[in-house]
């Protein structure tokens, strides 16, 4: 296990806008790659856990038997998964904890599935964070990741208020450490990190109804005007306010389109211990 690793600043921070995409993920949109694999009795660890709505659904396909550990930097966050596990009934199924993907507080061979959704595209050193995944995993045991490619992000109608959003935000990402074209990376990445049995495949999220498109666009206008990605946006000489302005603008008035249209592809991997 690796002593030290690179830092890397989570770019979309925990503004209400980002939870509000969050909490509408669930084991069914978000982890289908994974479900068919988990059975009653499993321990389970879900890393980068954020406010639980996936960390729930797995408790409950593994139960009954089964453990979820539910881990996030964030301790603000992980207290709103665990006040959301208990609205779940499923208090005495997860376990809530603060942790760094980097240098995991658990044993060796913990685990029989290690989780963990949109997670290495924002951290400083994703083969690290494979590799501790990994060593926490049983022998036989799988370590399941997924996570958007934003170079693969596409939409109709062509806005060029978006196609900044896009340029603005990799900029941002990669200044922060991370690396948001990760959706494609996830198997090379796997592969340094000393896996050798991966099952890689692709699914994408479509926003395509008038509720759904209204919903897109409006978290993505919140999250360029107000959220911790817009504060290192210009705080980091990447835009000035004005810029973020238009951008939000450009995402409302692509929203208002009748026949918009925007899918985000997602990499995901199973990885055999």
């Amino acid at each position: 296990m690796g002593d030290t690793h690179e830092t890397a600043v989570y770019t979309h921070g925990h503004h209400e806008s980002v939870l509000r995409s969050h909490r509408w993920r669930t084991a069914a949109n978000s982890a289908a790659y994974l479900t068919g694999e988990l059975r009653p009795g499993m321990r389970v660890l879900d890393v980068g856990c954020g406010p639980g709505t996936i960390t729930a659904d797995l408790a409950e396909l593994v139960s009954p038997g089964g453990r979820v550990t539910a881990v996030d930097a964030a301790p603000d966050v992980v207290a709103q998964a665990s006040a959301y596990a208990a609205e779940r009934g499923l208090s005495g199924v997860v376990d809530f904890a603060t942790a760094d993907v980097h240098a995991l507080d658990f044993p060796d061979d913990t685990f029989d599935v290690v989780h963990a959704h949109q997670v290495l595209q924002h951290v400083g050193d994703p083969v690290q964070a494979l590799r501790e995944m990994r060593r926490v995993c049983r022998p036989g045991g799988i370590v399941a990741v997924r996570d958007a490619d934003y170079a693969a992000m596409t939409w109709f109608p062509a806005t060029p208020g978006l196609d900044e959003w896009l340029d603005l935000y990799r900029r941002v990402a990669r200044a922060n450490g991370g690396e948001p074209d990760a959706g494609r990376r996830l198997l090379s990445w796997a592969r340094a990190a000393g896996f050798t049995d991966v099952r890689a495949s692709a699914t994408a999220w479509c926003y395509a109804t008038a509720e759904e498109v209204a919903w897109w666009s409006g978290l993505w206008a919140d999250r360029t005007r107000a959220s911790a990605y817009a504060s290192v946006a210009t705080g980091g000489g990447h835009a000035e306010p004005g810029d973020l302005e238009a951008v939000a603008a450009a995402w409302h008035a692509w929203g208002a389109a009748p026949d918009a249209w925007f899918s985000v592809l997602n990499g995901e991997l199973l990885c055999r211990a």
